[in-house]
């Protein structure tokens, strides 16, 4: 038994008893014909029977499914920065997190369409409870992370998860995607926690920090959302974090927060890669000599870049003029979005409660705010 059995996804070999396994499963069979609609049950079941890896699961089935979320519930998606990728290079891209599939979905698909490697990405094991969920997830190359274990077992479960990386860039030329925190952002504030650095750093063995770090070629990710679809969904937990209250998810509200991302309407989405890491990590090692000082630097630099690339829609100017009842922004969009999202935030806050509402638009006014902390902000 391999030690990453516990968190890897499915081998290529395990692949075709696995959608055998599957193919009749009711979300299986809404999944297609969502994806394939004028296509009947026997052709797409057929392929599924023909298939025998992840690449072919992910190119004949996923990418497509991808494709028709985009049509269905956005206004299109950009991209910016992977034409400086290069092809048959495996990078460690550490992203700001939205949305617990489209994030790591809408990045592979970006990455296949120019024709570069795409990722095992991380998931957390709350995501994938239910056995459709855990299969689907391994089939397209997510590997687990576990959550709330005692100090020791998170210890160990972080070092496997460390070393699975390692093993995935250096040893099988795979990218990986992690986010640059535990969960997703709710706030809009999108910071890297230092712990997925030192989680990172555990697996590097005799090599040099430094050394390990520029192999792994870190390349920072940024997704924006112009409507965030779990925006409302978002609100009871920010709501008892104001109160200083313990929040407690109910029952299935992971799995209904992850349809709500998929199906939400989301209009336009911008996903920005920056440069490997390279002249960074060199800079801050010459100049910081402890390692927390170093680890914080680099936490400093992705947020930095992953801040500025951040694509600012008219939904987060117009939820800072709310915010600070101003027009100051006004130039950046239309009476009829303001009405627009103006509708939204009244159908989904009660705005009886000046927290909701204020937790509400800081969710969207946040990036802007994070942008005009940096020397050059430009909201042109």
């Amino acid at each position: 038994m391999s030690k990453f059995d516990p968190i890897r996804p499915f081998y290529d070999s395990e692949v075709n008893q696995a959608l055998k396994e599957i193919a009749h499963h009711p979300m299986m069979k809404a999944m297609m014909h969502f994806t394939f609609p004028d296509v009947r049950e026997e052709v797409w079941l057929n392929q599924l029977y023909r298939t025998h890896s992840i690449r072919d699961f992910q190119i004949n089935f996923i990418y497509h499914a991808i494709q028709k979320v985009l049509e269905k519930s956005s206004d299109g998606l950009t991209t910016s920065g992977f034409e400086n990728l290069a092809p048959n290079t495996a990078y460690l891209f550490i992203s700001n997190h939205r949305d617990i599939i489209l994030d790591t979905s809408l990045l592979n698909t970006t990455l296949y369409e120019h024709g570069l490697l795409m990722t095992t990405s991380a998931i957390g094991d709350n995501l994938v409870k239910k056995p459709f969920l855990k299969v689907l997830s391994r089939l397209t190359r997510n590997f687990t992370v576990y959550r709330r274990l005692s100090s020791r077992a998170m210890l160990e479960s972080s070092l496997i998860n460390s070393e699975y990386i390692r093993n995935s860039i250096l040893s099988e030329n795979r990218s990986v995607w992690i986010a640059q925190r535990e969960g997703r952002t709710k706030d809009g504030n999108d910071q890297t926690q230092k712990g997925v650095l030192k989680m990172l750093s555990l697996a590097r063995g005799e090599i040099s920090l430094r050394d390990y770090l520029l192999k792994l070629k870190i390349v920072p990710v940024s997704i924006s959302y112009e409507n965030d679809p779990t925006d409302v969904l978002k609100m009871p937990e920010l709501l008892a974090k104001a109160n200083a209250e313990i929040y407690v998810k109910e029952k299935n509200e992971d799995f209904r927060t992850l349809m709500s991302g998929i199906m939400g309407q989301k209009k336009k989405i911008h996903i920005a890669v920056g440069d490997v890491l390279t002249e960074e990590i060199h800079h801050i090692f010459d100049e910081e000599k402890a390692l927390n000082r170093q680890l914080q630097r680099l936490t400093e630099v992705l947020d930095r870049v992953i801040i500025s690339n951040y694509r600012l829609w008219p939904t987060n100017f117009i939820a800072l003029d709310l915010l600070n009842n101003s027009d100051e922004y006004r130039s950046h969009y239309t009476p009829a979005q303001k009405e627009e999202f103006e509708d939204r935030l009244h159908k989904g806050v009660d705005m009886g409660n000046p927290i909701a509402v204020q937790n509400f638009l800081a969710m969207y006014a946040n990036p802007v705010i994070n942008q005009q902390k940096l020397e050059h902000f430009n909201p042109l």
